[in-house]
C-alpha cells in the first residue's frame, strides 16, 4: 500500500540501482546485499539488521510490476504532498491537498481523500483531475515535479558478415512490442560495436521518451582478410626466388579486381606492403590495403632442386643471420 515512504525514501537508491534496472539485475543485485546484511550474517549488528530491513522493504516494492508502476508514478509527483493515516490529524496532509476537491477536509472526515490499496485506483482519480487517464499516458497527464522518466532501453544483438560490415547494411528487426525496425548499420562497423538508436526501446510509463535499442553487433571472421582499423590486412605468400630476385605478384582486394604489387629484391617475410585506398570506406576516411609478405618454403625438393640448393648455399657468404638476436637477448 502506498505511504508517505513512497515519497521519502528511493528504493532505488536504496538498492544501488538505476531506475530502469531489469528484473533480472534487480533480484541478483537484492541476493548480494540480503546476503551481505542478513542477520544471521551480522548477529548482534543493529546498523546491519537496519540495513536488511530497509533492502527487503524496497525490492518487495520495486520486484512487483504493479506497485513498481505505482510507486514511480507517486514519486514523479515530487515530496510536496503527503501521504497521512487516516485520523491522524495531520495538517497540511496528502488528504488536505485533494480532501477540498471532494467536498471534505483531512483524513478521516467525510469526503476525504484515502488510498488503501483495495479501493479506486488513485491513477484513475489522479486523470479524472488532471485531463488524462493513468499517469502520463495523455498528452494532459499530470507529470510531476520530477517530469516524465524516459522508458527502458531494448538491448538486441545480431551477426553480419565481413563484407557487410565494411560497405554497410539495412536490417530489419524485432522491436518492443513485436513490431519490426530497419535498422541501418553503418559502414565500417566493427566486432562487438554497439549501436545505439534513440527511441527504439520501450515506451515510458509515464509519457516520457521511449528508452533507446542498443545493438551488439557481431562481426563473421573472413578467410583471407581481416581488419586492423580502417585497414584491411592479409597474409600474401610469396617464393623464395620471388623475395630474393623481386617480382611483380596479384594480391586479390575485398571488393574488384585484384591489384599488382611490387616485391623488391631481398624482401624478408613480415614486410607490409601498401596498397593505397584499398581498404574499408566510411564517413570518416578510408583505409588502406596491407599485403604482409610471408615467404613460402617448398615441402618437398627433388634431388636436382637439393643439389642446387645446397650448392647455392656454399656460395653465400658465412654469415649467422641470429647473430644480432642472441646479442641484443644477452643485453
Amino acid at each position: 500500500m502506498a505511504s508517505q515512504d513512497w515519497f521519502d525514501k528511493d528504493f532505488y537508491k536504496v538498492l544501488g540501482v538505476s531506475k530502469d534496472v531489469s528484473e533480472a539485475e534487480l533480484k541478483k543485485t537484492y541476493r548480494k546485499l540480503a546476503r551481505q546484511y542478513h542477520p544471521d550474517s551480522n548477529p548482534g549488528d543493529a546498523a546491519a539488521e537496519a540495513r536488511f530491513k530497509e533492502i527487503s522493504e524496497a525490492y518487495s516494492v520495486l520486484s512487483d510490476k504493479e506497485q513498481r508502476q505505482e510507486y514511480d508514478q507517486i514519486r514523479a509527483m515530487g515530496s510536496g504532498a503527503r501521504f497521512t493515516a487516516p485520523g491522524s490529524g495531520g495538517a497540511g496532509g496528502f488528504e488536505d491537498v485533494f480532501g477540498s476537491m471532494f467536498g471534505g477536509g483531512a483524513g478521516g472526515r467525510p469526503g476525504g481523500f484515502t488510498y488503501q490499496g483495495g479501493g479506486a485506483d488513485p491513477n484513475d482519480i489522479f486523470g479524472g483531475l488532471f485531463g488524462g487517464g493513468r499517469f502520463g499516458q495523455s498528452s494532459g497527464g499530470f507529470r510531476g515535479y520530477g517530469g516524465p522518466t524516459k522508458g527502458q532501453n531494448l538491448e538486441a544483438s545480431t551477426t553480419i558478415e565481413f563484407l557487410a560490415a565494411t560497405r554497410g547494411e539495412t536490417l530489419t528487426l524485432t522491436g518492443a512490442g513485436g513490431k519490426p525496425i530497419k535498422v541501418k548499420i553503418p559502414a565500417g562497423v566493427a566486432d562487438g560495436q554497439k549501436i545505439r538508436l534513440r527511441g527504439r526501446g520501450y515506451p515510458s510509463q509515464d509519457g516520457g521518451e521511449a528508452g533507446d535499442l542498443i545493438l551488439h553487433v557481431t562481426v563473421r571472421k573472413h578467410p583471407v582478410f581481416e581488419r586492423d582499423g580502417l585497414n584491411l590486412r592479409l597474409n600474401v605468400p610469396v617464393t623464395f626466388v620471388e623475395a630474393a630476385l623481386g617480382a611483380t605478384i596479384e594480391v586479390p582486394t575485398l571488393e574488384g579486381a585484384p591489384v599488382k604489387l611490387k616485391v623488391a629484391p631481398g624482401t624478408p617475410s613480415g614486410r607490409v606492403l601498401r596498397v593505397k585506398g584499398r581498404g574499408v570506406k566510411t564517413d570518416k576516411g578510408t583505409g588502406d590495403l596491407l599485403a604482409v609478405v610471408q615467404v613460402a618454403v617448398p615441402s618437398h625438393l627433388s634431388a636436382d632442386a637439393e643439389n642446387a640448393l645446397l650448392d647455392f648455399a656454399a656460395k653465400l657468404p658465412k654469415e649467422n643471420p641470429r647473430d644480432d638476436l642472441l646479442a641484443r637477448a644477452r643485453e
